[in-house]
């Protein structure tokens, strides 16, 4: 008698008529195909055809996206394979099939449906009770964009490169003359200059970009000089150095990329190397479920610009929490202001306390004299975080927004951008936010 239980690859009906049947009760498949049927046919665009093969239904894509990320499948080509190997892809995707370049398509087009649905799974995450909204923590991370650094020029080497190209295009083209007049192989040339003249239009927008940027910048910049100016136009006497107006030119070191323009060079901190990448915010629910309540995604390393904003985005959405909780990176009194104006308590860190373990392996940082802090909200701000109730609850922050990125870095494996520009990667942020969120959810209600 064999010691092994017997098998045939060849025989039928190895799979069950009913593919929910190969799904636990709890798998996260189920909640988010019921998700998805909360979001209006109206978030989606579905492009108008008078004829032809038909489409897939627009809920069955969304679905099938969300679960591919949650589950660390990113790349369009690996979801369309999924949906011939992966047993809950296929359920998801009612064993049906779209190719790759429909899923990558429908990922392209489809921002309001995504915002949608990351709105109906908060929404349902409060109908049951999963979601409160008191305090909530925000931080941001670093995600490589589709581009390598290496693609990244500076404002004074696009122009001088423009120039070189202007010299060897023009050059060809004599030589294209001169083989069009000889019948000596009239192919070769125009691919040579084809590929100069490509190169120059990226360099020339390029060019044309950090221009544009610049000067509105500097248009931003006018009405505080035109103040300062004011100003020292009004003194008497010795009146010191005039200021300087704003310059409509970028400076020679600015640096853009041709592959990704909206992408910048980044990195976490001084003793990390640089990348090209973007900055991804997310806010965190502190008050237990760790459920991402809004992203946000900006092109600058710093987080304090978009502090204000990405959490006032809350309101239109699911409402406003009472209290935030950010660290030093985000202390703006610009951004608490704002905050503080819609009734929301913004507790941020002052300063970067540095709490060492009594036996650190590490030798002990050489004593430095701490920062002078002058202004009155941070002086009041660090006077309110040394009281035990304030420092209990900042505690939350870093148990509660950190381990998300973490999770998405680690667990989905998320760690680069599939698309380009910044209307792009923040449409695919909120995608992977929505999968996190659908995950978490799934683990929670299973507890």
């Amino acid at each position: 008698m064999s010691r092994f239980i017997p098998f045939d690859r060849s025989q039928p009906y190895l799979l069950p008529p009913d593919l929910k049947s190969w799904l636990p009760a709890d798998d996260m498949a189920h909640f988010i195909v019921a998700a998805i049927e909360r979001v209006p046919m109206s978030a989606f665009c579905v492009p108008a055809r008078t004829g032809g093969k038909a489409q897939y239904h627009p809920r069955l894509m969304l679905a099938l996206l969300i679960f591919s990320y949650a589950n660390g499948l990113f790349s369009s080509r690996r979801i369309e394979r999924a949906t011939y190997r992966d047993i809950g892809v296929r359920f998801v995707a009612a064993n049906l099939h779209p190719d790759h370049d429909t899923i990558a398509t429908f990922r392209r087009t489809n921002r309001t449906a995504i915002e949608a649905a990351f709105a109906q799974v908060l929404l349902l995450a409060r109908e049951t009770g999963l979601l409160r909204l008191g305090v909530v923590s925000i931080d941001g991370t670093k995600i490589d964009a589709d581009a390598s650094k290496y693609r990244s020029v500076r404002y004074d080497r696009i122009k001088a490169l423009r120039e070189q190209l202007a010299v060897d295009i023009a050059q060809l083209m004599e030589q294209a003359e001169r083989a069009d007049a000889t019948d000596s192989d009239p192919q070769a040339l125009p691919e040579e200059l084809a590929r100069r003249e490509t190169l120059k239009a990226k360099l020339d927008e390029a060019c044309a970009r950090l221009e544009a940027d610049a000067k509105a910048q500097a248009e931003a910049a006018r009405p505080a000089y035109e103040k300062k100016k004011a100003a020292y136009d009004a003194k008497t006497g010795r009146r010191g150095r005039a200021p300087k107006p704003p310059d409509e030119e970028p400076p020679p070191e600015r640096q853009i990329s041709l592959t990704d323009p909206d992408s910048r060079l980044m990195r976490r901190s001084d003793a990390h190397e640089f990348r090209q990448a973007y900055n991804a915010q997310a806010v965190v629910c502190a008050e237990g479920s760790q459920l991402i309540v809004t992203t946000d995604v900006v092109a600058t390393s710093a987080d304090a610009p978009s502090f204000a904003g990405t959490v006032l985005s809350m309101e239109n959405t699911i409402g406003l929490p009472e209290t935030v909780l950010a660290d030093t990176g985000y202390a703006s009194w610009q951004a608490v202001r704002e905050l503080q104006e819609k009734d929301i308590d913004p507790l941020v860190a002052i300063g970067r306390p540095c709490a060492r373990r009594p036996y650190d392996f590490r030798p002990p940082p050489e004593d430095r004299e701490p920062r002078r802090i002058t202004e009155p909200w941070r002086l009041a701000m660090k006077t309110r975080l040394e009281t035990t109730q304030a420092r209990d609850l900042y505690r939350l922050r870093k148990q509660t927004v950190e381990p998300v990125f973490g999770i998405i870095k680690s667990v989905m494996g998320f760690r680069r951008f599939s698309l380009r520009s910044l209307a792009k990667v923040t449409t695919e942020w909120t995608l992977v936010a929505l999968a996190y969120n659908c995950k978490r959810m799934a683990r929670l209600q299973a507890a």
